[in-house]
């Protein structure tokens, strides 16, 4: 009988101190759709997105469990086994994003900036793709160079217009962005038929004409440096978007035979100018559009040493494949880095909930777990009606945040999908974070990974695609808190700075 009151008393105390850290009493509260709800004080920041959302990006309060975990889901932060280093997440600053911000009042413009870029009040979003030269969401066809000769390089003006004033802005609250340039498409005298020899004169498809490989890079060199005068750093270049996609509306044809190629001009170009800025190759599907013979594009250009010595990683997208094949790129060159540079959502087949927490799996955690250092989202700010946008082009494509031509207000904004996958990362996860490695069981339904940033705080990502709740408890090997994921969401943890 003695036994049994003192299990029945160490039971009550394992509960009440499970009540006392889980917080599972608001755990389905409801939210307006919305930016991020008002901060809440507690130990671990919390932020919960539903797919039926009754959450979206709700903070919500958590606290560290004072009694021993007894949750049989416990989830072990092992620290010392560390992976890839994280850049950051952010959205495509296409010249359609801009030409929509500047539409709104200096005001309004200001709020949904701060809201997604502010490192400490806001999001917190710390990397943005932009094209270099025009794309299919730019108010033209056009490059920095349209007049044949490279003497005639000048920044274009739908871009001082449009692109220049939202990056400053950006920059002003967040200085530390990191900035991703593409083309869609290198200047059309620069350009021959797919044949490699006829003359070609179309914004869609051709191919670079090797004559030119001199001047092209010459063309990458001043745009970055040009870039960096007016105060806007280069992080990192492509040196194509989408090389196997003849029939955008802006595009080039480039088989890896002649990005290698290329690469082996621009990549001595840029070092004898001092230039740090990163080569990525590729920037394409996952299924390398299934053209014979660039089945294992980046892979063949890793294997040319020459050409290899300059490129510091890969960028992809998921229009077709499986992220899985990234396993064999993260196995055979670990060296290299992994980003994930493009996805659009739009109205073929858009489901709030399928696409926040199938693309937060695929996209995000997927190719995190393979390397993947960085995430952009394509793109940042488009109108109701999927515009600006070109001929040829995405002509039914959703931005992260759409807005309503009507009065351009701050208002008036719809945040999709993409939004809250950003937000879910670049909240808790900061650039300068390392990945670190778990221990635990596997739980049914649910996807998890964790980090720790810079100052010393840890974040812990996680979706749920079951219908049914899961409860897990995290330990970090000083503290540690248990919640009870609701079903079909995502939750993502902060916690430990400076203590």
């Amino acid at each position: 009988m003695k036994h049994l009151n003192i299990f029945t008393g160490a039971l009550f105390l394992a509960v009440l101190g499970f009540m006392c850290c889980n917080n599972d009493s608001v755990g389905d509260a409801g939210s307006e759709p919305g930016g991020p709800s008002a901060p809440v004080a507690s130990d671990v920041e919390l932020y919960v997105t539903t797919g039926h959302k009754s959450m979206l990006f709700k903070q919500l309060p958590l606290d560290y469990c004072e009694n021993d975990p007894m949750s049989p889901y416990e989830i072990r932060l092992r620290p010392e086994e560390r992976y890839q280093e994280i850049a950051g997440f952010g959205p495509a600053i296409t010249g359609s994003t801009g030409y929509n911000l500047q539409k709104m009042t200096p005001g309004d413009r200001e709020k949904i900036l701060r809201e997604c870029f502010d490192p400490e009040k806001g999001l917190g979003f710390s990397m943005v793709r932009v094209s270099i030269g025009g794309s299919d969401f730019t108010l033209g066809e056009y490059t920095w160079c349209d007049q044949e000769g490279i003497d005639f390089f000048d920044v274009h003006p739908y871009d001082r217009r449009d692109v220049f004033p939202a990056l400053k802005e950006i920059l002003e609250i967040n200085p530390d962005v990191k900035i991703i340039g593409t083309p869609w498409s290198c200047p059309r005298w620069m350009k021959v038929g797919i044949d490699g020899e006829s003359e070609y004169n179309g914004w869609t498809s051709g191919r670079l004409n090797p004559a030119c490989y001199e001047d092209y890079a010459e063309y990458f060199v001043m745009w970055i440096e040009t870039m960096e005068s007016e105060g806007f750093p280069i992080y990192a270049i492509t040196v194509q978007n989408e090389p196997l996609n003849k029939g955008n509306s802006m595009s080039l044809y480039m088989p890896w035979e002649d990005q290698a190629a290329f690469i082996k001009v621009l990549g001595p170009k840029m070092q004898a100018r001092g230039l740090k800025t990163k080569i990525l190759c590729y920037d394409h599907n996952y299924n390398y559009d299934n053209v014979a013979g660039q089945e294992n594009y980046v892979v063949k250009l890793f294997g040319d040493e020459q050409a290899s010595q300059y490129i510091a990683g890969s960028a992809w997208h998921n229009y077709g494949g499986n992220v899985s094949e990234l396993d064999n790129i993260s196995t055979l060159y670990p060296q290299k880095e992994i980003y994930f540079t493009e996805a659009s959502i739009g109205s073929w087949g858009y489901n709030f909930s399928n696409n926040t927490l199938g693309e937060f799996e695929s996209i995000f955690l997927g190719t995190m777990q393979r390397g993947g250092k960085g995430v952009t989202l394509w793109n940042f700010m488009l109108d109701e009606n999927g515009a600006p946008n070109r001929p040829g082009g995405c002509q039914t494509c959703f931005g992260v945040v759409d807005i309503s031509s009507e009065d351009y207000s701050y208002e008036s904004i719809d945040r999709n999908s993409q939004y809250y996958d950003l937000a879910h990362c670049s909240k808790v996860i900061k650039p300068g974070a390392v990945r670190i490695a778990t221990n635990g069981t596997e739980i049914t339904d649910v996807k998890y990974m964790a980090f720790e940033n810079p100052d010393g705080s840890y974040a812990f990502v996680a979706v749920n695609r079951g219908s049914d709740s899961r409860k897990l408890t995290v330990n970090d090997g000083l503290r540690h808190f248990s919640y009870d994921i609701p079903g079909n969401a995502i939750a993502s943890f902060r916690w430990g700075k400076n203590e």
